[in-house]
């Protein structure tokens, strides 16, 4: 599956073939477990008809299928008025048991218009199925009674899905393609500000945060195999290992809706760099920089050392926190060629108020050029 255009907007792969398959069959199986015989499936044009073709083919059952065709949908947006096209016969739908078959319920305005025209046809029963459904978009109180698949509020074409009349046929499920968001590494020795800045940006920007101390503060918390291993270093005051915080971190980017990724604390040392790099990859992107922010060691102990009395962290005394800045100095700071080696390394003067910091980083991340545009 590969990026796909129609009209004028580009589509990317969502759900594949197997993904869909496997669906319409639970469906099919659902239906005929708890629905009475017959069935007549009420068919709703023109989304539906390879989904009910589909679902017809693992329905065991008698059944009879009859189609309504509506329209409520131009572009890649709901009209919110929904029309009748074509209708259905009452003598079909009277005293029968009746289940709705949907390709997609979103809003459930469509839906809404269905149910009243077949309530006015005196059915038996009447229930609903749907082979996509969209939560979070669902504003009516009606029960869905059979559902296939869950998905987020995005625009989908593909398996009879469509966008202006196109895309019906394709085997697949595609999502418009949203505009790249900037991925970078916001990097810096212990007291810098990065958690302060990334909780700052991800506000302002609407990126996805990872931050390793958060992961290792979860980690330790809810008493996991690997949070038990990371505490045994924190504690000491070392870096966690490698293979510790790659765990930890794999999940998070492996999601497929998460977009616009700050790191913070992550990449550490050049082989995490490294990793990331090949995690990025996995999803079709790439770090668009790494974004310095530079103090001076004196300040950096002095805001540690005010820092650890109120915290409760570790950094609470000169020696430990000298020796995390060490650590930092010897392991972490050549990550710094790595990314400039890539042409990726941009210097923040750390030093002034979390405003003015702020707006130097904001004036660097806006000049920076996404590396696929």
């Amino acid at each position: 599956m590969k990026e796909i255009q129609l009209h004028d907007k580009k589509f990317v792969p969502y759900i594949s073939k197997e993904q869909i398959a496997h669906a319409v069959k639970k469906l099919a199986r659902e239906i005929a477990d708890n629905t009475k015989e017959p069935v007549v499936f009420v068919v709703v044009l023109k989304g539906s008809y390879i989904f009910a073709a589909d679902l017809a083919k693992h329905y065991n059952k008698e059944a009879v299928f009859e189609f309504y065709r509506l329209k409520s949908y131009e572009g890649t947006e709901t009209t919110g008025k929904v029309e009748i096209l074509i209708d259905i016969d009452t003598k079909f739908i009277k005293n029968k048991n009746v289940v709705v078959l949907e390709d997609i319920i979103d809003t459930g305005n469509t839906l809404e218009k269905i149910l009243e025209e077949l309530h006015k046809k005196q059915p038996a029963s009447l229930k609903i199925a749907t082979l996509f459904f969209k939560p979070d978009a669902y504003n009516k109180n009606y029960p869905i009674d059979f559902i296939g698949m869950k998905i987020p509020n995005k625009f989908i074409v593909g398996y009879g899905l469509d966008y202006d009349e196109i895309g019906r046929n394709l085997p697949e499920i595609y999502k418009l393609k949203e505009p790249r968001m900037i991925d970078f590494v916001l990097f810096g020795p212990p007291g810098a500000g990065k958690g302060t800045q990334a909780q700052i940006l991800k506000d302002k920007l609407g990126l996805t945060y990872i931050a390793t101390g958060d992961l290792f503060r979860h980690h330790i918390k809810n008493q996991t195999e690997l949070g038990k291993k990371a505490k045994t270093y924190i504690d000491r005051g070392d870096l966690v290992p490698d293979e510790i915080t790659i765990d930890m971190i794999k999940e998070i980017v492996a999601d497929p809706e998460a977009r616009g990724f700050i790191f913070d604390g992550f990449p550490r040392t050049v082989k995490q760099a490294e990793v990331l790099d090949e995690l990025m990859a996995e999803k079709g992107l790439i770090i668009d920089a790494l974004l310095s922010i530079n103090v001076p060691e004196e300040k950096l102990i002095k805001r540690l050392l005010e820092r650890g009395k109120t915290s409760g962290r570790s950094d609470d005394n000169e020696k430990t926190i000298k020796h995390r800045l060490d650590l930092y100095h010897s392991k972490t700071e050549p990550v710094k060629d790595y990314y400039k080696a890539q042409g990726k390394f941009h210097e923040i003067d750390g030093v002034g108020s979390i405003e003015e910091v702020n707006q130097r980083l904001l004036n660097v991340i806006s000049n920076i050029k996404l590396r696929d545009e």
